[in-house]
């Protein structure tokens, strides 16, 4: 198996199973409808560790165009097959979201609810505040990216680490996804949006592509903070670049909280 396959497989199976959770809390009909964001937080993270043993040992089992990034970004990935494995990453996912679509079939036109529908394929803000929102992905996403970063300078019993990475993608979850339903893989929400554009879903609503920037590129500026502060904590890496990463991060940060204590006095 190519690397490139590797990585289409993994994606799939990561957004075939995520996407198969979300689809059987929110659909209509479902036996496990409304077991809520407790059970989506754990599958996705008992998910990304099976999809990491699936392909872990053949491409690295990125399954995630912003950790294909951020390891490339700070020279742990060759740059010529970033564009290679992100389009694996996105066909993968747009293929998982397309087997969820056939899978749950008698659901969707029991459910009415166009929001839920959506939220099967790809993310939707609690809140919707773009700046908000994309500090949301941007964060979560650095601290993704820094985790693996420096999970990798630890020796594990072999075979544990993909447990590792799942119980960071459930901690992720639990502590910062509440607010945009935490993307971080621009894959993840983009290949799953475009399966929904296209499928014939009962009475579907919209997909939202005016959000649909958010939850890509707050993942890839979150991996390269995440990428640039694991260099310069751990390895005293103080390259220009990794200074530029920071001060636009802070920037963006010192930006959300003027905006959001301005909005909030005017209510």
């Amino acid at each position: 198996m190519s690397i490139y396959v590797a990585e289409f497989l993994g994606t799939f199976i990561l957004i075939l199973f995520g996407g198969g959770v979300v689809a059987g809390v929110l659909l209509k009909g479902s036996k496990s409808e409304n077991s809520g964001w407790n059970t989506i937080v754990v599958a996705w993270g008992i998910t990304v560790a099976f999809a990491i043993y699936a392909v872990g040992g053949i491409s690295g089992a990125h399954i995630n165009p912003a950790v294909t990034l951020g390891l490339a970004f700070v020279g742990e990935f060759p740059w010529e097959k970033v564009p290679g494995y992100i389009i694996a990453q996105i066909l993968g996912a747009f293929g998982g979201a397309t087997l969820v679509w056939i899978y749950y079939i008698p659901h969707w036109s029991k459910t009415e609810d166009k929001i839920s529908k959506l939220s099967v394929f790809s993310t939707v803000p609690a809140i919707r505040s773009y700046i908000h929102n994309f500090v949301s992905e941007m964060i979560g996403t650095a601290m993704l990216v820094f985790a693996l970063l420096f999970i990798g300078t630890n020796n594990f019993t072999e075979g544990l680490n993909p447990l590792v990475v799942g119980a960071l993608i459930m901690l992720i979850g639990f502590g910062l996804g509440g607010t945009t339903g935490y993307a971080i893989n621009p894959a993840r929400d983009l290949g799953p949006r475009i399966a929904h554009f296209l499928m014939p879903i009962h009475n579907k609503g919209s997909s939202d592509w005016k959000y649909a920037p958010i939850p890509i590129f707050g993942p890839f500026f979150g991996s390269l903070l995440g990428g640039a502060a694991y260099q310069m904590l751990y390895k005293n890496d103080l390259q220009i670049k990794y200074w530029i990463v920071v001060i636009i991060a802070i920037l963006v940060l010192i930006f959300a909280v003027v905006k959001g204590l301005k909005s909030e006095k005017n209510k």
